[in-house]
This record gives structure tokens, C-alpha cells and sequence, in this order.
């Protein structure tokens, strides 16, 4: 079976004898345990890493999952580069003005802090259930879950991880529900739960919908793979040579900077 079936994690904190520091501890395995009853997958094994600090500051708390699943079929495997010009990207899942505790607010304003993105575990296992389904079933090219940096990262990942090299995609955001409503910092960068970005063939797009629309999934035809650039609805245009220079390059030249 294509899916999901145990986890493994390294718990990574300060000194628990801070409040803020247990808390946020207990906290980080509580919801591990509520998300592994949800989703099937037992914890098999684990450690924690206590006292991570020097005398000015923690850590950030950092709960690391390693999971591990059963691929019966090689071709079921799909990963999260855009395959060929003309496919068909679509978003699953809804955006939200989420932006508490986001790399956008430590990266770009300096900020820690917020309240998190909700996550609704039930909709979480209904939107799994319903991508491994339309992968079996042949539909989906490539899908790539959307986390730190929110939308336009993910889709800057997309297209940098096309297997032949770096490749453009042209992105329109109108259609997405409650547009007006969102904050256009927050439609680029939200990390709100439960998205997905998934590419498809031009003539399985329609198909593609009606499945995941008729699972109680969201999802909305956000633009096409192709050309040079990555260009997102009028915020975003660059050439994505640039972005594959920013992306690989960035250890060395911030090492070169350390040294």
C-alpha cells in the first residue's frame, strides 16, 4: 500500500526546567501523539535532546518526524518538480491570513512570533486519502506539500526541481476562494495547513477536479508549467536561472561569509 505507516522523531529543546521551554515540550508530543491516532502511524521509536542553549537563548523548539512507508508500485512515486511544459498546476486546500510564526515574518521582518496555523487533522487524512488515490490512479504528474515560506516558495521549488533543469511556470491567483479577503503577504507566504501544489496533463485536469471536488477536498486551477520564468500573478517575475542561483548557492555564500 502507497501510504504512510510509522514514525520515528528526535525532540530537540532547551532546558525543561524553563516553563515556557516544558511547555512548548509537552505541547510539541502532544499533538505528535493526536496526529499519529489520526493518520495510522505509530511511534516506533524516538529521543530527546534537552538543554540546547547558551546563556542568551534556546533553540527553537524542534520536533523532527522521520517517517517511513510501503510503495508497492515504483510508478506510483511522484515527486515535487513540475514535469513538462503545458501540464497543468493546481492547489489544493485553502489559504488562509495565517501568518503567525511564519519563516516569511522571522526572514523578512525579523519576527518570531504569532499565533500558528490552525490544522484540522480530520481534512488533513481526507486530503491524503484523496492525492494517493488520484496518483493511483494516474492522474497526478507531481505534487509538493506547501510548508516553510508558504506558496510562492513551494512553487519556486517546483519548478526547480524539474528533472531536466530549472523550468518557468505562469501562476494566476484570482480564482482562489475568499481572494478579496486575503492579505496579498499572506497569499504568497501563509503557511496555512493542508496544501498542496500538484501538476497534471492538460486532457486529466478536469478529471483531476471533479475527483478531488467530489472527496470534500478544495481545489482550484492556479496556472501552466513552461518557459523561463516563474511568474505569479503580478507580484512575482524572475528568470528561473536567478532562482536556482539564489537557491543552491546560498550555504556557500553564506559560509564564505562566516569564514
Amino acid at each position: 500500500r502507497d501510504r504512510p505507516v510509522a514514525i520515528t522523531n528526535c525532540l530537540n529543546f532547551g532546558n525543561p526546567y524553563k516553563p515556557e521551554i516544558y511547555y512548548s515540550f509537552a505541547e510539541a508530543v502532544a499533538g505528535m501523539g493526536e496526529a499519529c491516532r489520526v493518520l495510522g502511524t505509530p511511534v516506533t521509536g524516538g529521543n530527546v535532546s534537552f538543554y540546547n542553549e547558551d546563556p542568551n537563548r534556546a533553540v527553537f523548539p524542534t520536533p523532527t518526524i522521520g517517517m517511513i512507508g510501503i510503495i508497492d508500485d515504483l510508478a506510483h512515486i511522484t515527486t515535487q518538480g513540475f514535469r513538462e511544459e503545458g501540464d497543468v498546476i493546481l492547489l489544493l486546500g485553502t489559504t488562509r491570513n495565517e501568518i503567525g510564526a511564519s519563516e516569511y515574518l522571522h526572514t523578512i521582518h525579523g519576527v518570531t512570533r504569532g499565533t500558528v496555523p490552525a490544522c484540522d487533522l480530520q481534512f488533513e487524512k481526507r486530503l491524503q486519502e484523496s492525492l494517493l488515490a488520484a496518483i493511483r490512479r494516474g492522474l497526478v504528474r507531481s505534487a509538493h506539500d506547501l510548508s516553510e515560506g508558504g506558496l510562492a516558495v513551494a512553487l519556486a521549488e517546483c519548478c526547480l526541481s524539474h528533472a531536466g533543469g530549472p523550468i518557468g511556470a505562469s501562476i494566476r491567483l484570482d480564482e482562489l476562494p475568499d481572494r478579496a479577503g486575503l492579505r496579498d503577504d499572506c497569499l504568497l507566504f501563509s503557511e496555512s495547513q493542508s496544501r498542496v501544489i500538484v501538476s497534471c496533463r492538460a486532457q486529466n485536469a478536469e478529471e483531476l477536479r471533479t475527483h478531488f471536488s467530489e472527496s470534500g477536498v478544495p481545489v482550484v486551477t492556479i496556472g501552466t508549467v513552461g518557459g523561463e520564468r516563474l511568474r505569479i500573478d503580478g507580484f512575482i517575475d524572475l528568470p528561473v536561472a536567478r532562482l536556482a542561483q539564489a537557491y543552491f548557492e546560498a550555504m556557500p555564500q553564506f559560509m564564505e561569509q562566516v569564514v
